[in-house]
């Protein structure tokens, strides 16, 4: 199991519409309806998602943004690490040294969560 280690950061809020408007598809990929939003989280190094990932891709919904989702867990709590492909290819709104963390639970009020806060996010 790995663990990536990083501080908590505030985000720009657009995966917060986007889970919304595609909640079937993401319940569809991960089992589980998806809280409205990420949180966001800076590690010291970029993080690159495996290439066996799940994805949501832009045709199955005819929109414009395919995205990676990888099962990952923080405070023991199952979740998903979500990234854009202009992320990953680091033409996105954010650099591959952030991780969004999406699960069914509002996480920075769940874990009473502020700014610089550091968070473990294990990966098996």
């Amino acid at each position: 199991m790995k663990t990536l280690i990083g501080k908590v950061v505030p985000g720009l809020g657009n995966f917060a519409y986007w889970i919304e408007k595609l909640s079937a598809y993401y319940e569809s990929k991960t089992g589980m309806i998806l809280f409205p939003g990420t949180l966001n989280i800076e590690l010291d190094e970029p993080y690159d998602l495996p290439t066996n990932v799940m994805r949501l891709e832009k045709a199955e919904y005819n929109g414009t943004v395919s995205v990676s989702i990888q099962e990952c867990s923080i405070f023991g709590r199952k979740a998903f690490i979500l990234r854009t492909d202009g992320n990953a290819a680091g033409t996105g709104d954010h650099p591959r040294t952030i991780i969004e963390i999406a699960t069914d639970v509002k996480l920075r009020e769940h874990y009473s969560l502020s700014d610089d806060d550091v968070v473990e996010v294990k990966i098996s």
